[in-house]
């Protein structure tokens, strides 16, 4: 294959795969197309061509196999996404915990790690007996810990535990995370001048498949917690697919968040290319940190309610009392933190997986300073001082 990134090829294996060729609506070919270019000139082995080229194949498998679903039921998307709780933050900041704890309360519902690897299930399932995709994203957690145990260390994906949303929006190719794993300049350029309308918009569809699928199963729950540092830049876009949205804000010194994501950054390229510039990671992440945490703060000044829509958690202070934190939520939001909820929160606490080690990090790895971070970050640290040295708001 001269080009394995030539597009194409890449939208017809996908339609092979499935026997299907019914996109659906939304335009997603031209963000698909800009960066498969930029992965065709990427440095990439051939082990990072086989990887990411059979993500966006995945991706485009799932568009087509949702479509099916929807044409064969399209009450699907007559399903009423109620006002979630979206838990977002830099990467380290305490947002997996958050979001945890609250989708341990029996009352809301998340998206679980099997279901953001494989979110359309087979066309012959009849949603009785256990979901095979379980037992499919559990062989996957377990070869990801044995063949990839440094990335696992960094960010672990649990089958039963519950995700971020996040491949959503990478599902509509308008999105940061392919620049977390390879050096995508015109891509990476190319997104900042984008407006990610339709992939919000592809993740509102997804929840209502999502909600679909969980009410075939019995599943009772019906407000949405979700998660992820992507939203941070597009807050005004995630309140326009849900207004009545309610954001748990997690905070963190900066210094240790941005070391974290380069960390994280330098794992993935390095499974994809033989040669990493760690420099360049670094000035990349912490750029793309700069930018959306300027982003999250523009858009959170606009809003004459964000006091009622925003409640700002520490990470310190989730750490030290986190059933204490999220009752704060639940302040906010006018629910009761009933003693349901709360023994399930208490029991995930007790039984929850514990990580291992994750490997040393500094941001002098990646070419950093600690003065570049706390420049780069002075509005956002004099805003958000007390959350970030770990105080509390009364």
């Amino acid at each position: 294959m001269d080009n394995p990134f030539e597009p194409a090829a890449v939208l017809a294996d996908a339609q092979r795969k499935e026997a299907l060729d019914d996109w659906g609506p939304g335009e997603f070919e031209g963000p698909l197309r800009v960066l498969l270019a930029d992965y065709a000139r990427a440095d990439l082995n051939a082990i990072g061509v086989h990887i990411l080229r059979s993500g966006i194949v995945h991706s485009l498998r799932m568009r087509l196999r949702t479509q099916e679903w929807i044409r064969r039921h399209p009450e699907i998307l007559d399903e009423q996404v109620a006002p979630p709780i979206v838990v977002i933050g830099m990467m380290r900041s305490g947002t997996t915990l958050l979001q945890r704890l609250l989708a341990a309360d029996p009352r809301f519902v998340c998206a679980y790690g099997w279901e953001v690897v494989e979110v359309a299930p087979r066309l012959d399932y009849s949603f009785t007996g256990v979901d095979p995709r379980i037992a499919v994203s559990e062989a996957r957690e377990g070869k990801s810990r044995e063949l990839a145990p440094e990335l696992f260390a960094i960010h672990p994906m649990y089958a039963r535990e519950a995700e971020e949303e996040i491949v959503f929006l990478a599902d509509a190719f308008l999105s940061h995370v392919p620049e977390s794993g390879a050096n995508l300049p015109r891509y990476r350029s190319w997104l900042d001048t984008q407006d990610f309308t339709p992939a919000y918009r592809y993740l509102h569809r997804m929840l209502q498949f999502l909600q679909w699928q969980k009410r075939r199963r019995g599943v009772q729950g019906r407000r949405w917690v979700l998660k992820s540092p992507a939203h941070l830049g597009y807050l005004d876009l995630l309140r326009a697919q849900f207004p009545d949205l309610h954001i748990v804000h997690m905070h963190r010194d900066p210094r240790t968040t941005v070391a974290s994501g380069a960390s994280l950054n330098a794992t993935l390229h390095a499974m994809h290319s033989d040669t990493v510039d760690l420099h360049r990671v670094g000035a990349q992440w912490l750029a793309r940190m700069g930018w959306t945490n300027d982003r999250a703060m523009a858009v959170r000044d606009s809003w004459a309610d964000d006091a009622a829509r925003v409640t700002d958690v520490g990470f310190d202070a989730a750490v030290a009392d986190p059933i204490g934190q999220v009752a704060r939520v639940y302040d906010a939001i006018g629910a009761p933190l009933n003693d349901e909820a709360e023994a399930a929160m208490r029991r995930w606490l007790a039984v929850r997986p514990r990580e291992v080690a994750r490997p040393p990090y500094a941001l002098a790895t990646y070419g950093l300073l600690p003065e570049q971070i706390d420049e780069r970050f002075t509005p956002y640290n004099k805003r958000f001082r007390s959350y970030t040295e770990g105080a509390t708001r009364g």
